[in-house]
């Protein structure tokens, strides 16, 4: 295969692969963190004192997570539970947020499924290799922590990444004979007349199903604490960074839209948490620099070649152990 080909290919597969399987998590940065559906309320000041807010305790459990790939830890070795075909990590980040509080293992079901999407919460999902249960399923009253990672799959972003992979090596090729291209030929090809472009309708839409499901969490589990994670960079904000990794076969400005379309999804996801009185995780803020175009010893996501064994552009153990840091910040806070 040529090897001014092999990148574009390379990443659509990758990042087919990661859509396929779930695209799809920063301690809350807004002043609801620490909170859930049931947060407690600060204890009365004396009169003239200035209140102070009374910590809230870490819940001790039954704790339920709820996701796709990104919350599963798809391929991180050891792969655990049932079905197989969830590729669900005994060190993904809601065991270790489980370690870290302490709990012990009939206090925890993790049931984030590869693939998932927010339609698989409230009906099995058939995973290719065995059939996940609905995951809401999971969450009874007692229930007092919820995780939930979830939203790319709805938005559609495998057929975006496999759009934009075959719009830059299209344009590649003509660019070859024509001695030109296009800045961005994946936005190029989303635009909408409205000023917006097809991808922003998806998310939309996928923040509707998302603002339903949370509604769900609260009728089954009304004291629980919920918790929704973000995405983690995965493109950089600088999409230069990425040529050492991509080449030039890849448009800058498609890796740009990229970046700025995982942007409108995390902006989705924090709105509809607050929206829903749950606390939104930053993943994307604290992930800065550990994008897949990274470093190997600095990145949280695998690029389309990641290291053996691995998921393409998924986070791989020390994004997990990262992002289990920022959701026991947030619930600890």
């Amino acid at each position: 295969m040529p090897r001014t080909v092999r990148p574009i290919v390379a990443l659509t597969a990758g990042l087919a692969a990661l859509l396929l399987a779930g695209c799809t998590a920063g301690s809350g940065s807004d002043g609801s963190q620490g909170k859930g559906f049931a947060g407690a309320l600060p204890g009365r000041a004396p009169a003239g004192a200035t209140p102070s807010p009374t910590p809230t305790p870490p819940p001790t459990g039954p704790y339920v997570a709820l996701g796709d790939s990104y919350t599963a830890g798809m391929q991180i070795p050891p792969q655990t539970g049932e079905p197989r075909g969830c590729a669900r990590s005994g060190v993904d980040y809601p065991a270790l947020v489980a370690k870290g509080l302490g709990l012990s293992a009939d206090r925890f079901r993790d049931v984030s499924c590869t693939g998932a999407r927010t339609g698989d919460l409230t009906a099995a999902q058939n995973t290719g290799n065995g059939t996940n249960p609905a995951q809401l399923d999971a969450l009874t009253p007692q229930t007092t922590l919820v995780t939930l990672g979830i939203g790319g799959n709805d938005a559609g972003f495998t057929d975006v990444v496999i759009e934009c992979a075959k719009d830059s090596l299209v344009d590649a090729v003509k660019g070859v004979v024509q001695q030109t291209r296009a800045a961005s030929p994946c936005r190029d090809h989303y635009a909408s007349g409205d000023g917006t472009d097809e991808v922003q309708h998806r998310v939309d839409a996928a923040g509707v199903r998302l603002g339903q499901v949370l509604q769900d969490v609260k009728r089954r589990s009304p004291q629980a604490r919920v918790y929704v994670v973000g995405y983690p960079t995965v493109f950089p904000a600088d999409p230069s960074g990425c040529l050492p990794l991509l080449g030039r076969t890849v448009a800058v400005g498609d890796v740009a839209f990229l970046a700025e379309k995982q942007q409108q999804l995390n902006a989705m996801l924090r709105q509809r948490a607050q929206a829903a009185g749950a606390v939104f995780v930053d993943a994307a803020g604290p992930s800065v620099g550990h994008d897949m175009c990274a470093g190997e010893g600095e990145r949280w996501v695998e690029p389309p070649f990641p290291a053996g064994g691995l998921a393409p552009i998924h986070p791989n153990a020390k994004g997990h152990e990262a992002v289990a840091g920022l959701v026991l910040k947030a619930l600890k806070g």
